[in-house]
């Protein structure tokens, strides 16, 4: 059995190379903290840097064969850019494929690397935050983005980069984390439908990390405003959970019961395989943690590992 993980992240070698010795690349630095953990400096904000992801290629190779995994489907962290990870699915085509990194604040420009990533460097679509400067992705600015990425057959994966919905209220206990990426997915959820921009483009293939977030917990309450509050109908004149199959739902909600309710509510041809490595949040041992469901059926499983991925990105 195959397993493809959309949800593997990379910090490139040129940067380790480059801040080797205190140096900056393209205006991100490396330090240590106080407790000598790698730190990467990304428009201010501190990223701590786990062990692995200084790895080489072949550390990450011999990394995912320990734990069962065929493919990475690798996407920079946000502050990182898009050729080396090209490189890497060219190096080592039957066990990377890849997604980039788009400038979303200048519409243009994403788009302008969104076709470079599609076309030059083989790519099979992008990872994006949930907003850009505060900004959600309904907004009229983003269209022309949106149609492109539905033209193109890009991938879109969503993740948050730095602070979340959460980070204004507290800081404290890792919540912007653990709390504020699921509460940032399923505002994205809410604003692609109820903006009009999954009817607008209705080929778009976009995946929501962390199971969609809150999304699916949610969907009733989104389903009874938009029956009771015309605002909520403006755009769209179907509930927000007739939209639910429009998106795929990466596997990482750490129950096995968590991951039923996914897969009962949005089918299990729409839950796709990831493990959000090399960081502290990824799950552990995450084939066997799937392979060892017994809610889970057969076919289940061999959607969830390989079989959704291999359709959808054609690998």
């Amino acid at each position: 059995m195959r397993s493809i993980d959309v949800h593997a992240h990379l910090t490139p070698q040129c940067f380790w190379q480059a801040t080797e010795k205190g140096g900056d690349w393209h205006t991100l630095r490396r330090e240590k903290d106080e407790r000598g953990q790698e730190v990467a400096i990304v428009g201010g904000r501190r990223q701590i840097l786990p062990p692995r992801a200084k790895w080489t290629p072949e550390e990450r190779l011999a990394d995912m064969d320990s734990l069962g995994v065929d493919v990475h489907v690798v996407s920079p962290y946000v502050g990182f850019y898009n050729d080396e990870i090209s490189s890497m699915t060219r190096a080592w085509p039957k066990r990377f494929a890849g997604l980039g990194t788009l400038p979303m604040q200048d519409t243009r420009a994403a788009i302008d690397e969104l076709e470079r990533c599609m076309g030059q460097l083989g790519l099979k679509g992008v990872e994006i935050n949930d907003h850009v400067n505060g900004r959600t992705l309904d907004e009229p600015e983003f269209r022309p983005f949106w149609k492109a990425a539905d033209q193109l057959g890009a991938l879109v994966f969503f993740h948050q980069g730095g602070e979340t919905l959460v980070s204004p209220r507290t800081k404290r206990y890792h919540l912007p984390n653990t709390v504020g990426n699921l509460v940032d997915r399923a505002v994205t959820f809410a604003t692609l439908v109820s903006g009009g921009v999954m009817d607008e483009c209705p080929d778009l293939k976009i995946v929501l990390g962390h199971g969609g977030g809150y999304t699916c917990y949610g969907i009733g309450r989104m389903d009874h405003g938009w029956k009771v509050r015309s605002e909520a109908r403006v755009n769209i004149t179907q509930p927000p959970s007739a939209y639910l199959r429009r998106f795929y739902y990466d596997c990482i909600v750490y129950t096995e019961s968590a991951l039923r309710f996914l897969i009962d509510t949005v089918g299990a041809d729409r839950v796709v395989f990831g493990t959000d490595w090399p960081y502290d949040m990824a799950l552990d041992w995450p084939v066997s943690w799937i392979l060892a469901m017994e809610s889970l059926s057969q076919p289940e499983k061999e959607a969830i590992l390989w079989r959704n991925l291999e359709r959808l990105l054609s690998i």
